[in-house]
């Protein structure tokens, strides 16, 4: 007999799965797609030539409690960058995020200072900075004078008043880039959040790359799971709750909709209305590029960077995600950029490299971004089209194809506003739990959403290892000596 069955085999399906089968029970994981992996899969669009399909860069791979825990540093291999990432302006100016705070501040000249006041207690004290960032916002926290400070700075640079810490282009480009990771509006709140715990990770150890693709952190879960007795079985879509009768608890890393539909009717008015309201954000179109040499970028400094965030200056990205917010599609997105074969020369050919970037655009969008995404690469690499070999774009509404979770090409599980980060999906202290016993939600729908860190499935696990079975979470790491 199943003890436990997983629907969806991404990152907080699979660190689910890898909890409930440590504990001893036995565990089925089931996935609709061909691959395990969801938002980290990588694939070969060409022979020899590994592309990441969504997500490529972990700045939380090593950092999040799930992931130090299940000990991933010592199962996967991982490059990282002096530079965690960059953002280029025009005349050859960039923001240069050093892992070594010191070495950032010193680049920032006049606003190294200001940024040091921003970024410093965020970094000292990054256990309690994730303890915000990682978990859900209705829980009395574990080091509250490190969720003051968060929210301090949440506030310096989430409302219209944040143009009042720095004075210059480049700091305030920085921090802007790696803020606008969420779809939406700029300044906000959630924006914000995200930019500092990121920018925090940054300084704290840098943004790992792992070696030979993103697929490698799928299959070290995959791997562990499988060793302790657990099954995967892919290209199987479960339909109903009602083909899992029988199993004691079952875990969906899922989206509401899909929720709705495996539920048949069976969920309570109050809460089928609540998963109803639920919105998604708009959506990413992605362009994979292969190369024959590295960008040119006028800055060399930015080379070394394992992420590159363009668009230019604070105004013109938050215009641009404004666009974007409207239904419109900006001439000049904002745009995210790596180039992993600088880092990790086994996912391409010798003379090849490759490049993952993508663009915000609205929901459901059927439009190829891919020239105005090398535009805006051109713009700060002069020469960049005399080097693209062939490119490969999945437009959002292509994405929400190919994943039921990326509705409308949101990979990121739903609409990161304030609202939906206190009621992720619904109102509650446990929001992993369902009014189904034992059902929970586990997908980035659920807090601490988007992000690769296992969180979602290990908050969830862990309610149903307690509720189901009295049993507490086991150790997750290697065995001494492996």
């Amino acid at each position: 007999m199943t003890d436990a069955a997983v629907v969806g085999a991404g990152p907080n399906g699979l660190a689910a799965a890898v909890v409930l089968a440590r504990a001893g029970l036995s565990v089925r994981v089931y996935e609709a797609a061909p691959t395990i992996g969801g938002g980290a899969r990588t694939a070969e669009l060409v022979p020899e030539h590994l592309h990441d399909l969504c997500s490529a860069v972990h700045p939380m791979a090593v950092a999040s409690p799930f992931f130090s825990q299940f000990e991933l540093k010592r199962r996967i291999d991982f490059a990282v960058p002096e530079v965690s990432y960059a953002h280029p302006l025009d005349g050859g100016q960039a923001g240069l995020a050093y892992r070594d705070l010191d070495r950032t501040v010193s680049g920032l000249g006049q606003d190294g200072p200001a940024y040091r006041r921003l970024m410093e207690p965020l970094v000292r004290n990054i256990e309690g900075t994730l303890d915000v960032a990682l978990n859900h916002l209705l829980r009395v926290p574990r080091h509250p004078v490190a969720a003051l400070r968060f929210g301090a700075a949440a506030l310096d640079q989430g409302t219209p008043l944040w143009n009042r810490r720095f004075s210059t282009d480049t700091a305030a480009a920085l921090f802007t880039g790696v803020a606008a990771h969420p779809v939406g509006r700029l300044p906000s709140l959630p924006s914000a959040g995200a930019g500092l715990a990121l920018g925090a990770l940054a300084h704290a150890g840098g943004w790992p790359i792992p070696v030979g693709g993103s697929q490698s952190i799928a299959n070290a879960m995959a791997d562990d799971i499988r060793a302790h007795g657990g099954e995967i079985v892919t290209d199987h879509t479960v339909r109903s709750l009602s083909d899992l009768s029988g199993v004691p608890t079952v875990l969906l890393d899922v989206a509401p909709p899909a929720f709705l539909e495996l539920a048949e009717g069976r969920l309570p008015h109050t809460y089928e209305r609540a998963l109803q309201r639920f919105r998604f954000g708009d959506g990413a179109c992605t362009v994979a590029f292969i190369l024959s040499g590295p960008v040119p970028w006028s800055n060399p400094g930015v080379a070394r960077a394992g992420t590159v965030h363009l668009g230019g200056t604070r105004a013109e990205i938050a215009a641009s995600e404004a666009q974007v917010a409207a239904g419109k599609h900006p001439e000049s997105p904002y745009v995210l950029l790596s180039q992993p074969s600088l880092f990790d020369p086994s996912r391409a050919p010798a003379g090849r490299h490759i490049l993952w970037t993508y663009c915000h655009v609205p929901s459901g969008s059927t439009r190829n971004m891919a020239d105005a995404v090398t535009a805006q690469i051109e713009r700060f690499a002069p020469g960049f089209r005399d080097v693209v070999v062939s490119s490969f774009t999945t437009t959002a509404a292509e994405l929400a194809r190919s994943n039921a979770n990326y509705v409308g090409g949101d990979f990121g599980g739903g609409a990161v506003t304030l609202g939906q980060m206190l009621a992720r999906p619904v109102l509650s202290p446990s929001p992993w739990r369902t009014p189904l016993n034992g059902v929970y939600l586990c997908s980035a729908s659920t807090p601490p959403g988007p992000g690769v860190h296992g969180m979602s499935g290990f908050h969830a696990a862990r309610l149903a290892l307690r509720q189901v079975f009295g049993l507490s979470v086991p150790a997750l790491g290697l065995s001494p000596g492996k």
